[in-house]
């Protein structure tokens, strides 16, 4: 008796399709699950057999071999369970299973036959519409995460029992209506609001700068001067996430397991901000499954580094690649694969150890080997890409008491769209979405300076010995500067103001 079902596998954040083969054969009892699989998947025996019995069905008696093909690609997860059970309850069942060959099967079973939630759910639906499968069965729990995938059947399930009524049209499940993604988004109120942060000025126009391009940003600033305050503002004033990013986003906190049960696709653009001794195979990617790592799960968002200089050196070096290319590349033993890691690079740093360095209302303890020892912790290479720097000095109470409304969030956020809209539309047709991804080529192609901007960048380049990069990363921010106030080409005041953000480098590390 040789009875078939599919499932999906995982590899990364994406699916591959996977087909159950169960024979039964005369011989010694014995329950065998070949095709490479791995421990987890070698355990499921137990919990397939007992899920069988508990539902009501008779486990086959024999020899039964289960086969997982492609056979030559290794197995993880628990997301075969629920296939293998139906293929050999279908071998023996009185009724016949309609449309098995059509019909994908995802879910980790509990030992009284429930469906347990899996991860990666919304690689594997898309990866069943890539190749042309109607039907999709699935836990109750993970169904929200694939409601806005077109072309594609859902039924959420409870139990083994209610799977197998369904398909031998006992007792039909409910279909899962198809949501748009319009659908989804709501107006969620801001939980970090702009006009809560007093005085700041030059920092409040640095992040909406950094908004509006997607450019990374150093804050570096005296204690309790709102460096994590301002940070935390950040995804309030971002343009919220398109379709095509939702899905990327989701897809990535879907694979690692970081999506709550019942949630849909993402519509808020992810905050991670990981502790100052995070390994560097935790913020890059990695372990023996080679999972993704914070810089990933940050990507259409915001990685927040507080209190940069106290991360491992190798940590902050590992990250250079990724910030530049906008991906990172894993390898192990056991495979390899690549995850999107395009997000923007927040940190947040005192200038020497006691804080106080360049406080014009504290004095520094620290000697002046201890605040060189400080700041080198972080290299040039990692500063050039840190397209926009600046210095923050604590306000004073009266500062707090005596100022005037600041602006809302929703307000700046208003200016960021705008000035992502011309991006969008300046790079039309290219895989380009806001000027931080231009390369050099694209500048050339672009980035169009009056010739007063241009002779004002000459000027800073030498008179501050920029490298090629921060050159490059200047005309960057000065074109988004350009953008907020709509000019059509860099204008001396927009390449001005963006020389002044890159102040910090020279006046602490040069």
């Amino acid at each position: 008796m040789l009875t078939k079902s599919i499932t999906c596998g995982l590899d990364g954040v994406r699916g591959y399709p996977v087909s159950v083969e169960a024979y039964v054969s005369n011989g010694m009892v014995a329950f065998d699950i070949v095709g490479l699989p791995s421990a987890a998947v070698k355990e499921s025996r137990d919990r397939v057999r007992a899920a069988m019995i508990n539902s009501g069905y008779e486990f086959p008696f024999g020899k039964v071999t289960v086969n997982l093909a492609p056979a030559d690609v290794r197995k993880e997860g628990t997301s075969f369970e629920l296939a293998v059970a139906v293929a050999l309850i279908s071998g023996k069942s009185s009724k016949p299973f309609q449309n098995l060959n059509s019909t994908m099967l995802l879910g980790e079973l509990s030992l009284e036959g429930r469906l347990l939630p899996i991860r990666g759910a919304l690689g594997m639906a898309i990866t069943a519409v890539e190749n042309g499968i109607q039907c999709l069965i699935l836990p109750c729990e993970n169904a929200k995460e694939v409601a806005c995938i077109d072309g594609l059947q859902v039924y959420p399930a409870e139990t083994l029992k209610q799977v197998c009524e369904h398909l031998t049209g006992e007792k039909h499940l409910q279909k899962q209506e198809t949501l748009s993604f319009v659908d989804l988004q709501t107006t969620r109120p801001i939980r970090y609001d702009m006009r809560e942060v007093k005085g700041q000025a030059m920092a409040r126009a640095a992040l909406e700068v950094a908004a509006a391009g997607g450019h990374n940003l150093l804050m570096v600033g005296v204690p309790g001067s709102g460096k994590t305050m301002l940070a935390r503002c950040l995804p309030g004033i971002l343009p919220p996430l398109s379709y095509e990013e939702a899905l990327e986003t989701t897809l990535i906190h879907s694979a690692s397991g970081e999506l709550p049960a019942d949630s849909s696709l993402m519509t808020e653009r992810p905050f991670r901000s990981p502790h100052h001794n995070t390994s560097m195979a935790a913020m890059i990617g990695g372990g023996a499954k080679a999972r993704p790592g914070e810089v990933s799960l940050a990507h259409n968002g915001v990685l927040f580094l507080d209190e940069l200089p106290e991360f491992q050196r190798n940590t902050l070096e590992a990250l250079r690649q990724p910030i530049e290319d906008g991906f990172v590349s894993i390898t192990r033993v056991s495979g390899q694969n690549q995850y999107p890691s395009r997000s923007m690079l927040v940190a947040g740093m005192n200038p020497c150890p006691c804080g106080n360095y360049g406080s014009k209302r504290k004095n520094c303890t620290c000697s002046a080997s201890d605040i060189k020892r400080y700041l080198g912790r972080i290299s040039g290479p990692l500063l050039d890409r840190l397209d926009i720097q600046v210095e923050m000095d604590a306000v004073t109470v009266e500062e707090i008491e005596t100022s005037s409304l600041q602006e809302d969030s929703l307000t700046i956020r208003k200016r960021v769209i705008a000035a992502r809209k011309r991006q969008l539309k300046r790079y039309h047709g290219t895989s380009i979405y806001c000027n931080a991804q231009l390369d050099q080529q694209g500048l050339e192609h672009w980035c169009h300076m009056e010739p007063t901007a241009k002779t004002l960048l000459m000027q800073a380049v030498d008179r501050f010995d920029m490298s090629m990069r921060a050159y490059a990363r200047v005309r960057k921010v000065a074109m988004t500067i350009a953008d907020l106030q709509e000019h059509d080409r860099i204008t001396m005041q927009d390449m001005a103001k963006a020389i002044q953000f890159r102040n910090v480098d020279g006046r602490y590390w040069k």
